[in-house]
Parts: structure tokens; sequence; C-alpha cells
């Protein structure tokens, strides 16, 4: 980001004066050249010097000279007063679009980012800067909106954790023979809290800024890594982990990608049956994907992660907000685990900054259908 230092600048002529002396300089000028060719014509038709011929007195270049260059004068002298009145208004009227994007621009800098411009008229190099004004501005809006919306839902989740920490050892130093081992498991909890919240929120701030760099992943190897990572957690809960890593590959951060299958087969195991729920987690290549368009070839196989997990009946209805972040279907929590709220915002976010195309579905018999479409390796890579 720029250091928002504004350059100094000396002070000089405006645009509207700058077009209107060039107006005015382009008009004396045409004038000039166009009285230049006809003082050339006459001339080619004038003697030199007056005199008498069968048609009476014929005026010379001198007595031509007195009469017309008066006559001149005073026509550029008109041309030069038009060029600047008519340049100054002209000018005006062509500047007038630039005044409203400039007082836009003022007021979003100052902290109106709801300004809009909203320019009337036909499309014009005009209206296309005015157009992509309020298009930034709506964006840049939506995005300090979202920015303060999860400071504040940040800043409420780490309070808890700390408030219990704060009220164990409030608890502790006023009970000096409380069960040591009970003050520590309590402290230990809600630390490992505060751990996780604070690593999702730096993974997920990474996914939203793309501060990455792009490389080949293997989508089978980081598949098995995964599956041998989260395999003691679905034991520990008597969930049954199938896992399918077939070939595939795509381009893009493999910390990231890994991270986002992580949070799936996560989410699948911990938003679970209590006993004998099963997650189905694989890896494989497939066509284009239904359903809106992502940044992929249409004539190369892109690569695919499907997990399904069993578990309760999900309503549709809430399905879009399970990727809104510190939104938990604590309906659908079993186990004592109750999340960060953040496993599925960081896997949009994740997703959106690999330009693939994430599909949530409740599955009929209870649980959920997660697939993610990643780019495919680009030939020869």
């Amino acid at each position: 980001m720029g250091s928002g230092v504004v350059t100094p600048r000396r002070p000089g002529p405006s645009a509207r004066l700058k077009l209107t002396a060039s107006y005015a300089a382009f008009l004396l000028v045409a004038g000039l050249l166009v009285l230049a060719v006809v003082w050339r014509f006459l001339l080619h038709y004038v003697p030199e010097r007056a005199g008498t011929g069968e048609e009476g007195f014929m005026p010379g270049r001198a007595d031509l000279e007195r009469a017309f260059v008066p006559v001149v004068s005073w026509a550029l002298v008109l041309l030069v007063v038009v060029g600047v009145a008519g340049g100054w208004i002209l000018a005006g009227r062509m500047l007038a679009p630039l005044r409203l994007v400039t007082t836009a621009t003022a007021a979003v800098a100052a902290g109106s980012l709801d300004h809009r411009i909203a320019m009337p008229g036909r499309r014009d190099e005009f209206r296309d800067l005015a157009d992509g004004f309020d298009a930034m501005a709506a964006r840049l809006e939506a995005h300090v909106a979202e920015q303060q919306r999860f400071a504040a839902n940040a800043s409420h989740e780490l309070r808890t954790p700390l408030s219990v920490m704060r009220s164990v050892l409030d608890t502790a130093r006023r009970d000096p023979d409380r069960d040591v081992d009970e003050v520590l498991a309590r402290l230990d909890a809600a630390s490992s809290r505060a751990i996780e919240l604070t690593e999702a929120l730096l993974v997920l701030g990474r996914a939203d800024r793309h501060s990455f760099t792009p490389e080949a992943v293997d989508l089978s190897l980081a598949a098995e890594e995964v599956a041998e990572e989260m395999l003691p957690l679905a034991e520990d809960r008597g969930i049954s982990l199938e896992v399918d890593a077939g070939a595939a590959a795509t381009v893009g951060s493999r910390a990231l990608i890994q991270q986002l299958m992580t949070n799936l087969v996560h989410n699948g195991i911990v938003h679970n049956l209590p006993d004998g729920g099963a997650v189905s987690f694989r890896t494989t290549t497939a066509g284009r994907p239904a359903g809106p368009p992502v940044n992929v070839r249409t004539d190369r196989r892109h690569a695919r992660i499907v997990v399904e997990n069993s578990g309760p009946l999900v309503d549709p209805a809430i399905v879009p907000t399970l990727t809104e972040r510190f939104q938990r279907g604590s309906t659908r929590v079993h186990s004592g685990h109750h999340g960060t709220g953040l496993g599925l915002a960081i896997v949009a976010s994740i997703a959106a900054a690999h330009g693939a195309r994430l599909s949530i579905e409740p599955r009929p018999d209870g649980g959920l259908r997660v697939v993610v479409d990643l780019p495919p390796m680009a030939p020869g890579s």
C-alpha cells in the first residue's frame, strides 16, 4: 500500500485556462492562415503601383494595404475575443464532469464511502470514468464494511478465551487450595482456543490478500498428508475416514490448498454424528464444472476436491451462511467442539484466491457434500 502522502505541487494555471488559451490560439492561427492565403491571392492580381487603364483607375499594392490592414487587424482582434470567450465557455462545459469526479474523490477521501457520482447522459470517456469511480467506491465501501465487521467479530471472539483465562486465574488466586490440574486444564483449553482462532485469522488474511507465489500442487500428495493428520481426530470421535487420493494437479499455494483440505475434513469430522459417522475425502480430475464459470480453460480437465460427511439433516436455507465468518452450525456440532466459526470461511476465501468454484450442498440423508473445482495445470508445467 502507498504511504498516503500527497505529492507537493506548485500552483499552476487551471485546465480550463489552458484549454481556453489553446482554443483562442488555434482560432487566431487559423484566421492568420486564411488571411495570408487571401492576401497572397490578391497580391497576385494587383499591380505594384497604381495607374490608369482602359477601365479607369487601378489601385496599387500600397492602396490595397491601406484599405485591407485595418480591417484585418479588427478581424484578428475579434477572432481573439471570440476564441477566448467561446473557449472559456466550451472548456467549462467539457470539464464539468471532471469537477464532479474531483468532488466525489474529495468526499470519498474524507470518509464518505457511500458517495456516488451517478453521472447522467450517454456513454463517453467521462461517463466511463465516473462509472469506474462509482464501482471502485462501491467495492471499497463493501471492503471497509467487511473489515470493520470482521475486526469487531474477531475482537469479540478473542475476548472470550482471554476472559476465561483471566477468570480462572482470579479464581485460583482467591482459592489457593484449588486443584492445580483443573486450573491448568482450563487455561490450556482457553489458550488453545485463542491460538487456534489467531492462526485461523492469519490464514484468512493471507488468503484474502492473495499473498502467495503460484506453484505446481499435487493434490493427491496433499490429500494423503491431510488424511494422516486428521485420522487420529476421526478415530477419537468414532468417525470413519475414507480417502481416495486420485491423481490431480493444480497451480496455487500448496500451504493454502492443504489448509483448505484440512478445514473441509475437520469440518466433516466435528459436524458429524456422535458415533458411527463417516467422512469421504477424495481428489480427482473432471471436466468443466457446472454452474458459474471459473478461471479455467474449458478444453482441459480441472482438479477437483470432494469431501462428504454424514450427520444430521441440514436445512438448505442455512447453507449459503456456512461460509460467512464467525458463523457456526452449532446445532450440528458434537463432542463439545465449537470451532472458531472460520473453517468454511477460510475455505471460501482460499477457493476465491485460486479462482476456484466452491459448491456446498446438503446430502439427502444428512450431512454435507462440498466440491472445490480448482484450475488445471497449464500444458508443459
